[in-house]
C-alpha cells in the first residue's frame, strides 16, 4: 500500500430500514449488537450492560426499530431475560452476513486503489 492510504480502512455502515415507515429508526450497527447480545446472553438488559448503555435506553431503541420495521424483534420474559424471535433471528443473521461481506469488498477494493 502506497504511503498516502497506509493505515486507512473503509467502514461500512450498513442500515435496513422499511420503505412504509415514517420512522428515523433503523437496523443498523447498534441494534444489531443489542440482539447479539440478547442472543448471546439471553437478556436485553445484560446485552445493554455490556454495551455500557442504560437499560432504558436499549429498551427504547429496540421498540423504536419494531415499531419502525413493524417487527418484533425480541420475545421478553420479564425477569427471564428475553429472546430473539424468529423474525429478529433471520434478520441479524442477513444484517450480519451482507455487514461482513460489504465490509470484505470495500476493503479490497480500497486496497487495490492504494496499491
Amino acid at each position: 500500500m502506497s504511503k498516502e492510504g497506509k493505515g486507512l480502512k473503509p467502514i461500512i455502515r450498513l442500515a435496513v430500514s422499511s420503505e412504509d415507515s415514517n420512522s428515523n429508526s433503523q437496523f443498523g450497527r447498534g441494534v444489531a449488537n443489542l440482539c447479539l447480545g440478547v442472543r448471546e446472553m439471553g437478556s436485553l438488559n445484560a446485552a445493554a450492560k455490556s454495551m455500557k448503555m442504560a437499560y432504558s435506553k436499549a429498551w427504547r431503541i429496540i421498540k423504536e426499530t419494531e415499531a419502525a420495521l413493524d417487527m418484533q424483534l425480541l420475545d421478553r420474559d420479564g425477569a427471564h431475560g428475553s429472546t430473539l424471535t424468529e423474525d429478529g433471528d433471520k434478520l441479524l443473521d442477513a444484517y450480519l452476513k451482507i455487514d461482513k461481506k460489504l465490509q470484505e469488498i470495500a476493503e479490497d477494493e480500497f486496497a487495490k486503489i492504494f496499491k
